[in-house]
C-alpha cells in the first residue's frame, strides 16, 4: 500500500482522484482549507461508489494554499503527491494577483513540503490553459511544447495556471532537483457530477440546459471526461516514462458552444427547446461585453478555433480517453439526475 497525497479533496477532480486511487487499493491522505469540509467530502466520496469504510479511511489535514501551517504534516510519510488544488473562479477576479498568488506560491509550498518529506513524485493537475493561449498566430496543431504566453491580454485564472506550472518547473530544475514532476493539461472537464459542482465547464452546460445561452458565441473548447483525467493522473503516478513530462488531456477535436447545444438537444430531447440554434456575430458579444464584465476574458478567442493533440499521453501512457459526447451526456444526464437544472413545465 503506497500512500499518495492529494491536495484540495472536495474539488471536482481531487475527488474523482481519491476515489480512483482509493479503488486501485492505495491508502489515501487529503488537505482540506477548513475542517467543516469534511462531511462534503465524504458526501462526494460515497457518491463515487467509494465504500463507508474507505471514506471513514481517508487521512485529512487542514492545509492552505497561502500559508505555510498543514503542508509538513500532509506530506509526512507520503510516497507520491496530486497537487490538485487551486483556485478556479467563474468570473474574473478584481485582483488577479488573488488568483496568482495562491497557484503559484501554493505549488512551491507544495513541492517544498514534498521534497523534506522524501517525495518521490509529485503530479501537477495544471491546464491547457498554460499552453494554448496569447498566441497572435495559431499553430497547426497544439501539443506540450507549446506555453501561453504571457505577454499578451490573458485572463488572471490563465496567468495563474501558466505561472504556476512554470514556477515548478523551475523549482525541480534548482531547489528540488532530483524529485520527479509530472504535469497534467485538461482542457474543459465535463462528465459525471456526484454532488453538486461549480466548476466553470459544469456551469456552462447548466447554463445551456437552463435556457440561460439565447444565442452561441463563435468560441471553441476541448473536452474531457473527468474520469479519463483521474485515470491520467494514477498513470502520471506510476508510469515510470512519466517523469519530467507534460501531458494535455482531451478526449477530441474542439468543438464550438453550438456544438456543445447541439449534442444536448440531442441527447435530451425533452430540453431541446431551451438550448440555442443561433451564433452570436463577434460584434454583438464585443458590445455586451461593455456592459458584462465577464465576458471580457472571451474576446481574444472569437472565432479562433484551435487543433488540440493528446496523442503523447496515449502513445507514453497508454491513454484512452472517452469520446467529447459520452462526456457531454454524462454532464448533463447527472446535472438532471441532481436537481440543478430548472425543471421543464408540464
Amino acid at each position: 500500500m503506497t500512500t499518495v497525497l492529494v491536495t484540495g479533496g472536495s474539488g471536482f477532480v481531487a475527488s474523482h482522484c481519491l476515489a480512483r486511487l482509493i479503488t486501485a487499493g492505495y491508502r489515501v491522505r487529503t488537505t482540506l482549507r477548513r475542517p467543516d469540509r469534511r462531511p462534503a467530502l465524504d458526501s462526494t466520496l460515497a457518491a463515487l461508489g467509494i465504500p463507508a469504510a474507505a471514506v471513514a479511511s481517508v487521512d485529512v489535514v487542514l492545509a492552505n494554499l497561502d500559508h505555510d501551517d498543514g503542508w509538513a504534516e500532509a506530506t509526512a510519510g507520503c510516497d507520491a503527491v496530486l497537487h490538485v488544488a487551486s483556485p478556479l473562479p467563474l468570473g474574473e477576479p478584481a485582483n488577479p494577483e488573488a488568483l496568482v498568488a495562491p497557484a503559484r506560491d501554493g505549488s512551491l509550498r507544495v513541492l517544498a513540503a514534498a521534497r523534506a518529506a522524501g517525495v518521490r513524485r509529485v503530479v501537477l493537475t495544471s491546464s491547457f490553459a498554460a499552453i494554448g493561449y496569447g498566441h497572435r498566430e495559431l499553430p497547426p496543431c497544439y501539443d506540450e511544447t507549446w506555453w501561453t504566453d504571457l505577454e499578451a491580454p490573458v485572463s488572471a485564472y490563465i496567468r495563474s495556471k501558466t505561472l504556476a506550472e512554470r514556477a515548478a518547473w523551475a523549482y525541480v530544475d534548482g531547489p528540488g532537483r532530483g524529485m520527479e514532476l509530472t504535469t497534467v493539461n485538461p482542457v474543459a472537464i465535463l462528465g459525471p457530477v456526484p454532488v453538486a459542482e461549480t466548476s466553470a465547464s459544469i456551469e456552462m452546460v447548466r447554463r445551456l440546459l437552463d435556457g440561460r445561452v439565447p444565442a452561441c458565441p463563435r468560441l471553441w473548447f476541448g473536452v474531457v471526461d473527468i474520469r479519463d483525467v483521474a485515470d491520467l493522473h494514477l498513470l502520471a503516478l506510476t508510469h515510470p516514462a512519466a517523469a519530467g513530462e507534460r501531458f494535455l488531456a482531451s478526449g477530441g477535436p474542439c468543438l464550438s458552444v453550438l456544438d456543445l447545444a447541439r449534442t444536448l438537444a440531442s441527447a435530451f430531447p425533452a430540453y431541446a427547446g431551451r438550448l440555442p440554434t443561433r451564433v452570436l456575430p463577434d460584434w454583438l458579444v464585443r458590445l455586451a461585453a461593455r456592459f458584462k464584465p465577464e465576458l471580457r476574458p472571451t474576446l481574444p478567442e472569437l472565432g479562433r478555433f484551435k487543433q488540440l493533440s493528446p496523442a503523447k499521453a496515449r502513445r507514453v501512457l497508454g491513454w484512452q480517453p472517452r469520446p467529447n459526447r459520452e462526456a457531454i451526456i454524462a454532464t448533463g444526464d447527472s446535472l438532471i439526475r441532481l436537481g440543478q437544472i430548472r425543471p421543464l413545465r408540464i
